[in-house]
This record gives structure tokens, C-alpha cells and sequence, in this order.
């Protein structure tokens, strides 16, 4: 098995990254609006379930699975990231929300099976050690519990972020070959990959669907590319450059982003997958300990 501490992760999303992340959530919420409602009715939460979020960020989904759980069920969150949890349980005072917020990685708590969902808008690509962290969220779950989520598909798919990385390439510094499985937003993009992971962490009936929507980047070409450099792969390869390159990546983003100009803003299209399992009757406790990441 591989070493399950996500120490990189860690860092990064306690540090300016998700600084960063928690001073603009209102407008990450906005750019995966469409997202996050499909994602919402594909895991069909119910009156009366409880309901785990797994990287719930600044709480937005949290509060709304909790909305769907009603008065006799319960939401909880979970996520690594202080600055993005400081939001969350701001907005849960403001709105006087009964919802509980953990700071802990999601692939080492010490989990008590009561969960009847365990639910995730993009916050399951991260583990070190995947098949790892998937068995710890299976622990959550109660008997007949079960897991779904929302992850990316290739970058090449998500046009939001494949043609800004392609139109500023020649302004950024080299880039190291990218592990395609490493910790990141692609890392679980590889169906097949995808499916024996979740096999190995104990699921069953697992089903992958495919989601082509759209990210909504802002109101205006500026307001997009300005985006572009705050969050995904972009932000993090133009992180050290001086502000006059960066200038010139934000003109070339508004080039490459002029033909997703629509009634509704600046569209690319965004694909995902949704993906859902329950834990499998077969599963041993011992498999996942026993079994490296596939792939």
C-alpha cells in the first residue's frame, strides 16, 4: 500500500491556494452551478438520510444536502482546508444551520459507519493513495449506505481549462511530464482505472455516467480570463510569474475564450463523470490494506 498521508495536499489547500479558493467562493459556486445541480440529483439524497460531503470546501453543497435531508436527517462536512472550513462555519452561524463541519483528511478518519450517503462535488481526486482513501469513506457508510460523486474526465474534454493550458503554453515556464494519476483534478479521469479502484475499496454495483455541461467563467471575456489565473491547472503553472507575463496569459485567455461567449456568460464546456457505488457484500477489511492503486 502506499504511504495514505496526503502531507502535499495538505499544504497546498491550507495554504494561499485555498486562501484563495475561500475569498472567491461565491464565484467558484457560480461557475459550477449547472454542475453542481446535476451532480445533486444523481445522488437523489432523501428526507431523513445523513449524509457525508466529502471535500465540501466553503460548505455550499453541505448546506444544500442538508436542506435535502430535513429536519430528521443530518449533513456533515469534511475537508482539510482551515481556510475554506472558516467560510463554511461562518455561513452555518449566519444562517443558523445545524450542519457540523470536520477539519481532517477523509482518507485517515477514524470514520463510524452512520452515514447513509457519502457524497462528493470534486473533492475526491486528492488521495494519495486512492484506493486507500475510497475503503476509509466506505467505513462511514451504514449498512446499505452508499457513495457518489462528482470527478472530472480528461483534461482534453474540459475545454474550460484545456484552452487556456494550450493558448498560454508558449508564455509559461517548461512543465514537468504530468503523472496522470497523481493527486490533481484529472487524476481519476481513466474510467476503466476509475472502476477497479472503487472495486478494490470495497464497492459494488458502481455505475460511471458521463456529464457534459458547462463551466459558467463569468459575466465578461476579462472577467473569465481573470478566473482562469485564480483557479485550476492555469493558476497553478502561472503561480510564480511576474505580473507583465501574467498580463499577456490574460489577453491570450480571452482570445481562446471568445468563442464561448453566450447569452449566460463565458460557457466552455466541462465533463465529468458521476459516479455511484454501494459496498459490496463481497468486500474483506483486509483487501484494501493488501492492494496497491491499480494502474
Amino acid at each position: 500500500m502506499k504511504d495514505p498521508s496526503n502531507a502535499q495536499q495538505v499544504e497546498y489547500w491550507n495554504g494561499p491556494a485555498g486562501e484563495r479558493w475561500a475569498r472567491l467562493q461565491e464565484r467558484i459556486d457560480l461557475h459550477m452551478s449547472g454542475i453542481t445541480e446535476a451532480a445533486l440529483g444523481f445522488a437523489a439524497p432523501q428526507p431523513g438520510e445523513r449524509i457525508l460531503d466529502v471535500g465540501c470546501g466553503c460548505g455550499t453543497t453541505t448546506f444544500r444536502l442538508a436542506f435535502r435531508a430535513g429536519r430528521n436527517g443530518a449533513a456533515a462536512g469534511i475537508d482539510i482546508s482551515i481556510p475554506m472550513l472558516n467560510v463554511a462555519r461562518a455561513r452555518a452561524t449566519a444562517q443558523n444551520a445545524d450542519v457540523v463541519f470536520l477539519q481532517a483528511d477523509a482518507a485517515t478518519y477514524d470514520f463510524q459507519p452512520v452515514f447513509d450517503l457519502a457524497f462528493s462535488r470534486f473533492g475526491v481526486m486528492f488521495f494519495a493513495d486512492p484506493v486507500h482513501g475510497f475503503a476509509n469513506i466506505r467505513r462511514s457508510l451504514a449498512p446499505g449506505g452508499r457513495l457518489v460523486f462528482a470527478c472530472w474526465r480528461a483534461l482534453a474534454d474540459n475545454r474550460w481549462a484545456a484552452d487556456p493550458m494550450a493558448a498560454a503554453a508558449h508564455l509559461l515556464p517548461p512543465q514537468e511530464p504530468a503523472d496522470p494519476f497523481a493527486p490533481g483534478p484529472f487524476a481519476l479521469a481513466d474510467g476503466d482505472r476509475l472502476r477497479s479502484i472503487l472495486a478494490n475499496a470495497g464497492y459494488g454495483d458502481v455505475v460511471l455516467e458521463p456529464f457534459d455541461g458547462a463551466m459558467n467563467m463569468g459575466a465578461t471575456l476579462e472577467e473569465a480570463a481573470a478566473e482562469v489565473l485564480n483557479i485550476g491547472p492555469l493558476a497553478r503553472a502561472a503561480a510564480e510569474l511576474d505580473e507583465a507575463t501574467r498580463a499577456k496569459i490574460h489577453r491570450t485567455v480571452e482570445s481562446a475564450y471568445a468563442r464561448y461567449v453566450s447569452p449566460a456568460g463565458i460557457t466552455p464546456p466541462a465533463a465529468c463523470w458521476f459516479v455511484k457505488g454501494r459496498i459490496s457484500g463481497q468486500y474483506r477489511e483486509d483487501r484494501a490494506a493488501n492492494s496497491g492503486t491499480p494502474g
